[in-house]
């Protein structure tokens, strides 16, 4: 039993004994009907003479609220390789003349889609400095606060921060990180700075919707937590991953998501332990959809036991290429996902939609659609062949017929 898997099971214990507090959360929703009495029972509409009476019976129609729905939107890795934050830098000289970061032009062409979505998640994979200092890239990120608040900008509600670079500036680099999304009024998921903190259920309120959302990586690049810090960022163990659901559940969720930094760097097909850890956490009554990153590179969308798994949603913004990596890591893309209430009440996924994009470098690393649309900045054709690589992958699988399909900017 791992370290964070002990605090997990003392907590429930603990929870449960404050006399049952959690379950206090839970959302009740009444759907039932109204009935007319009627048949051998007096209304008050009854009115009785001496020689005869008449009985009117009222009928109530009760008119059921419509199904709950709700689009999500979800992107890949915000690395803050050196070049990308120069070019920040940059963009806060030329439209300021400050010195600082700017990386809000960098996602001038996909906020509108971002901000169009009832919620839309980001990865952070970086701590994040909470004065501005020590900013650095690969191999040991940290990045100015500016990336977060351009997150926002660009119509983020929320990020995903559990990665192999989250630990890169150890105990203190988590405090900071957690310290910076909190000042800045947005949450964030996959570090907690105590025990408490991290059983707290992440959950979004949408559309009448309860969305939890949990956070977890595969590695920390060999550096390790203190043992009696086990919880400032979450490690794949699906057993803890499960538990914390089960908690979000308690809480009232809904619909519950975990986002998984898991696979192979520029392999687009998933590993053996992403297909194992998969199958240990989907079928879960707990989890209902699995957000994958981290391998640079985007990867299939499929279904497990009908429940949805986009297993990689490669590079949103980065600074690789096929200069140093793969073609493809500038390939990345928007995942839109529709979720729709059941006939019982059960929030499902009715559809899965994907938005290619393009790391245009040779424009201070601005996100392009990859639409290959005539008259783009001459790079036409570059757009075209990044939308048929990721075509090529993502909906290598599954299809229209499933519920998975592109949509482009025109297609609202």
């Amino acid at each position: 039993m791992t370290a964070r898997r002990l605090l997990l099971t003392v907590a429930f214990a603990g929870l449960f004994a404050a006399g049952g507090l959690l379950a206090a959360a839970t959302i009740d929703r009444d759907g039932n009907p109204e009935t007319a009495v009627a048949g051998g029972v007096e209304s008050p509409s009854t009115t009785t003479s001496e020689a005869t009476t008449t009985t009117t019976t009222t009928t109530t129609t009760t008119t059921l609220p419509p199904p709950r729905t709700a689009t999500l939107a979800f992107t890949g890795d915000l690395l803050p390789h050196g070049p990308v934050v120069r070019a920040a830098a940059a963009n806060a000289w030329d439209s300021a003349g400050v010195d600082g970061w700017d990386f809000r032009p960098m996602f001038d062409e996909v906020r509108p889609i971002l901000s169009a979505a009832d919620l839309a998640i980001c990865h952070v994979e970086s701590p994040v400095s909470r004065d501005d200092t020590d900013i650095s890239g690969y191999p040991v990120f940290n990045a100015p606060r500016a990336l977060v608040e351009a997150a926002i900008d660009a119509g983020y509600d929320g990020c995903s921060t559990a990665s192999n670079h989250a630990f890169d500036r150890r105990t203190d680099g988590v405090l900071s990180t957690i310290e910076v999304f909190e000042q800045l009024g947005i949450p964030q998921a996959g570090m907690a700075d105590s025990v408490e903190a991290d059983l707290e259920p992440v959950l979004y309120e949408v559309n009448d919707i309860t969305i939890a959302h949990i956070s977890a990586t595969y590695s920390l690049n060999g550096f390790v937590m203190p043992d009696d810090k086990p919880y400032l960022v979450d490690l794949i163990e699906p057993a803890d991953i499960i538990a914390e659901a089960a908690l979000a559940r308690e809480a009232g969720a809904d619909f519950v998501i975990a986002s998984l930094h898991w696979g192979n760097e520029y392999q687009q097909t998933p590993s053996s332990a992403q297909v194992q850890w998969l199958a240990e956490i989907l079928p879960s009554d707990e989890v209902d959809l699995v957000i994958g990153h981290h391998a640079h590179v985007v990867q299939p969308v499929d279904k497990l036991d009908d429940e949805w798994v986009v297993f990689g949603l490669g590079n949103f913004l980065s600074n690789q290429s096929a200069n140093c990596c793969v073609t493809a890591s500038q390939d990345g893309m928007i995942a839109h996902v529709t979720l729709l209430e059941n006939a019982a009440g059960e929030i499902e996924v009715e559809a899965v939609e994907y938005t290619p994009t393009w790391v245009d470098r040779s424009e201070r690393y601005v996100i392009r659609v990859a639409n290959g649309e005539p008259g783009r900045d001459g790079i036409a054709d570059t757009l075209a062949a990044s939308a048929a690589r990721t075509a090529e992958i993502v909906m290598g699988r599954l299809g229209p017929a499933d519920g998975l399909s592109e949509r482009l900017p025109d297609e609202g």
